[in-house]
């Protein structure tokens, strides 16, 4: 099979099996269009991981580029400034968006939260910035 058949498939959401049989499939976990992206030249992607154990809190930050979080497992309580509570569980995908404060919280007093986070940006910017 050529590479752009199998470029092709991903747009349909199927990608090339090595075997005779058989394919994997593409499940979209989420898609949203943002204004905040890096512009420049060079881009640099993160994915990183993070658990907020039992009681656990982050600090009141915001970050310069949206982030994606993915839940892997419990809950994650956003408290994002003039905003309702945003409660993402296992399965679950929300984007922080950027330049908005924000806390990340887990009120589950016997699960941890975990979770993957996704974001691309300028080379070397921080991944938060503190809001006092």
């Amino acid at each position: 099979m050529e590479v752009s058949q199998a470029i092709a498939g991903l747009s349909v959401g199927v990608t090339a099996s090595a075997r005779d049989t058989g394919a994997a499939k593409l499940t979209p976990l989420h898609r949203e269009v943002v204004q905040t992206m890096s512009r420049g030249e060079d881009q640099e992607v993160r994915v990183l991981s993070a658990t907020l154990d039992p009681g656990d809190r982050t600090p009141h930050h915001s970050h310069r580029f949206p982030v994606t979080v993915y839940m892997l497992e419990g809950t994650f309580t956003l408290e994002l400034d003039d905003r309702e509570p945003v409660h993402v569980r296992a399965g679950e995908v929300f984007v922080e968006p950027a330049h908005v404060a924000m806390t990340g919280r887990n009120l589950d007093p016997k699960v941890p939260a975990r979770m993957v986070l996704f974001y691309v940006s300028d080379p070397d910017t921080p991944f938060a910035d503190p809001v006092r």
